[in-house]
């Protein structure tokens, strides 16, 4: 099933998204996908299609700075909170009122933070192993400004270098050793962007590849998620996902989670098990109250 293509300018930025609605009711709800760090959102693909032939409509953005949207200009950066004020204004652009939110791991963050400020606009929040990183503490934030200004001062775009497709997909499975290389040659086509005749970058800013001054503080992440009043559903994909130390109480801290676990998914369930994952979510979106 293709999607169509859209961009809207918010806060002076051109953002991309898909739209899947070939079969879309008025009676379902919307589900809007944020994908993760160096994803796109034509990741989404494989698990779109399932929702759409049952009715819902899915829009999945290219968050500011990957894929097609639009990159900061000089002087600029990217932060979490520029995320979020993006989806705010995405929201109120295509003037939607109740909808489910997934969020794939960076996604997840930015779904769970966007949830506890806008907790009255969702019918349900979904997070694929979307708990956020390691707890940072504030102690190693002067050592992130430190590493970051010496980011900056060595050329965080500069570094972007060029790479065969084949190059690509070596780096594709050092980083991911637990999807097999055939899905990850069927990703390229999303991941990628050909800068010159056989010559490809990632498909993304490569700012973001500097490292963030500000740390990751999972106290703010679980005061936050305090604020989320509707059903959550938290799916991993097994020993091989990614679970940070105090995953427990991450999730304790929502009034009302509800686990899933895809054995032998990993941490990009959405490419090793896109029918499974549609699946879970078919479930929750009928009935977010199941426990």
């Amino acid at each position: 099933m293709t999607p169509t293509s859209h961009y809207l300018t918010l806060r002076e930025l051109s953002v991309h998204y898909l739209q899947w609605h070939e079969t879309f009711s008025p009676s379902r709800p919307t589900a809007i996908f944020l994908h993760g760090f160096a994803d796109t959102a034509a990741s989404w693909r494989g698990v779109a299609g399932e929702l759409t032939r049952m009715g819902h409509r899915v829009i999945a953005p290219d968050l500011r700075g990957f894929g097609s949207s639009g990159r900061v200009g000089a002087g600029g950066y990217y932060h979490f909170p520029d995320y979020i004020a993006d989806l705010d204004a995405l929201v109120r652009a295509l003037q939607l009122d109740r909808f489910f939110l997934v969020g794939h791991s960076m996604g997840g963050t930015v779904a769970t933070l966007f949830a506890g400020s806008r907790p009255e606009l969702l019918a349900g929040l979904v997070l694929l192993e979307g708990l956020g990183p390691p707890d940072h503490g504030p102690s190693s934030a002067p050592d992130r400004f430190r590493i970051w200004l010496d980011d900056l001062r060595d050329g965080g775009r500069s570094r972007h270098r060029a790479m065969t497709r084949e190059e690509a997909h070596l780096r594709l499975q050092r980083q991911h050793p637990g999807v097999p290389p055939a899905i990850l040659e069927q990703r390229l086509d999303d991941l990628l962007t050909e800068v010159t005749p056989g010559q490809f970058a990632w498909h993304l800013d490569p700012l973001h590849r500097t490292t963030s001054p500000t740390p990751f503080l999972a106290a703010t992440y679980r005061a936050f998620a305090a604020r989320v009043p509707c059903p959550v559903l938290l799916v991993d994909g097994g020993p091989e996902g990614f679970h940070p130390p105090d995953e427990d109480e991450r999730i304790a801290a929502f009034p009302r989670p509800q686990r899933r676990t895809l054995q032998g998914a990993g941490h990009m369930m959405h490419w090793t098990q896109p029918q499974a994952l549609a699946g879970e979510l078919l479930r929750f979106f009928s009935s977010p109250e199941a426990p």
